[in-house]
């Protein structure tokens, strides 16, 4: 059995605006799908696929907006200003699972190590350590308690005191009002790890994304006006190319070179008429996915290398929702993608490589499917027959779904 314990910051005013739903009127807006790319999608195959919803995690008084696997949990993060913890494992119970709260709905959210990083609507990061103690040996089942101790708030005090007696820290913000380049003036939507846990990257619906030092939290460089309008979405692969995803339509490649301070853009990935709502990269990190207001999900491949310059360009697109594409995550050859159309989509790569089959439609929820999380099961059966997946979705109707999809080799 698991006991956890949660750490609340407290706030004046807990209650959640009414007009709370008005965060995501942008990307839940539809528009005609993007008829110009071809499709790469394959009739649904002829064996057979099992799929079914395991269980529905209810708790969340709000829409989640965020999920994370974090070795043998599941964290989901709500409008509610509350972080969650699930065991992935189905004989644990679920009660006592609130890790965390905040002052403002949780945004977005990313683990390294032993720390919860957590973006919110009132432009901060927060800061967690996650513990787990044993607190009886002598019990077969070793009864442990997960908590959370707040840590800090980004940008931190130090930060934020260092940077504002110098005139060249600030930058104008709006008519009339400037702060300091460290600070994030709107919603942080999206965050992301590099690969060796050292820095955090910290994108926002002020047009900015921002790189954050681990070991000591300071804020290393903020890329000022990097879109057009807000970013909605940031990933970074495993050679330090950093992927930008916004409402201006646009995806955009970053890089800072070995020996330089600051990232430059490397490429612009224009296909999309309408907002970019998610990114997701391939397990190789060959592939781009993009999900769109447009109802498409764009496949980019990376450039030959030969003639062409492009960091990368357009493979075709896979469709099948009928309204905005909200989120994907990727998973094994799975790409799995959430819309405001309430249904989740598992799409599985073929043995070309090029084309994809159209695996599943899960159907249950009540509101828009916001965030997805994924993982090969680790119950999957001796058979030797195909490979089974554990899906969690997140929808602006309060609740997690937990998904086992079964497939078998193509």
């Amino acid at each position: 059995m698991g006991i956890l314990q949660f750490h609340r910051r407290r706030s004046k005013d807990q209650e959640i605006s009414p007009e709370l739903q008005q965060e995501y009127s942008y990307s839940l807006s539809t528009q005609q799908s993007l008829a110009s790319v071809a499709s790469l999608s394959l009739k649904q195959p002829s064996t057979t696929v099992i799929h079914q919803c395991i269980t529905t995690f209810k708790a969340h008084t709000s829409s989640i907006s965020t999920l994370t696997v974090a070795g043998k949990h599941l964290l989901s993060g709500s409008s509610d200003t509350q972080i969650r913890f699930w065991p992935r494992d189905e004989s644990l119970p679920t009660e006592q699972n609130l890790i965390a709260s905040g002052e403002s709905p949780v945004k977005s959210m990313v683990v390294s190590g032993d720390k919860l990083y957590t973006g919110h609507q009132d432009n901060k990061i927060c800061v967690w350590k996650i513990e787990n103690d044993v607190v009886d040996d002598d019990d077969d089942d070793n009864q442990k308690i997960v908590k959370s101790t707040y840590v800090t708030t980004l940008p931190t005090l130090n930060d934020r005191v260092t940077k504002m007696f110098n005139a060249k820290n600030y930058v104008k913000i709006r008519r009339h009002k400037r702060c300091t380049w460290v600070h994030h003036v709107d919603a942080v939507s999206a965050l992301a790890v590099s690969r060796d846990g050292s820095v955090i990257y910290s994108a926002s619906w002020d047009r900015t994304f921002k790189v954050w030092r681990t070991s000591d939290f300071k804020c290393l460089e903020s890329v000022w006006s990097a879109h057009d309008d807000a970013i909605n979405a940031i990933v970074v692969s495993r050679d330090g190319y950093v992927y930008t995803g916004s409402a201006d339509r646009k995806i955009k490649v970053w890089r800072k070179d070995v020996g330089e301070k600051k990232h430059k853009l490397v490429d612009t990935l224009e296909k999309h008429k309408s907002a970019v709502n998610a990114l997701a990269l391939s397990a190789d990190e060959s592939v781009l996915y993009s999900g769109a207001c447009d109802r498409s999900i764009i496949v980019w491949e990376k450039g030959t290398g030969g003639g062409d310059e492009r960091h990368m360009v357009v493979a075709g697109a896979l469709r099948g929702h009928s309204m905005a594409v909200l989120c994907i995550t990727v998973v094994g050859d799975l790409v799995v993608s959430g819309s405001a159309d309430k249904t989740v989509r598992v799409w599985k790569k073929g043995i070309d490589g090029k084309k994809y089959c159209r695996v599943c439609v899960l159907e249950g929820h009540n509101g828009p499917v916001k965030c997805l999380a994924a993982a090969v099961d680790g119950c999957t059966g001796s058979e030797s027959s195909g490979t089974s997946y554990v899906v969690y979705s997140g929808s602006l109707d309060c609740d997690v779904k937990v998904w086992q999809v079964s497939v078998p080799f193509l």
